[in-house]
């Protein structure tokens, strides 16, 4: 379970194609991450869709540390 889940924007147009996260790494790929948020490993995120592609967002509770392109 990931506390801390941040985008890379390395995609195309900006979009996440990888994520880090603290102490696991940081290339770790976006299917690998959506299908995880999907089993219930990081309970702080769920799943958004934009142009029949997945991607992570953190919970809404208005700390912007723990968005997932939080500082």
């Amino acid at each position: 379970m990931a506390d801390h889940i941040h985008g890379n924007a390395d995609g195309e147009n900006g979009e996440n194609d990888t994520y880090s996260i603290p102490g696991r790494g940081s290339t770790i790929s976006r299917r690998t991450l959506v299908r995880e948020v999907k089993q219930g490993k990081h309970p702080n995120y769920h799943i958004y869709e934009r142009k029949d592609e997945e991607y992570l967002r953190a919970d809404p509770d208005h700390r912007k540390s723990n968005n997932v392109d939080g500082e």
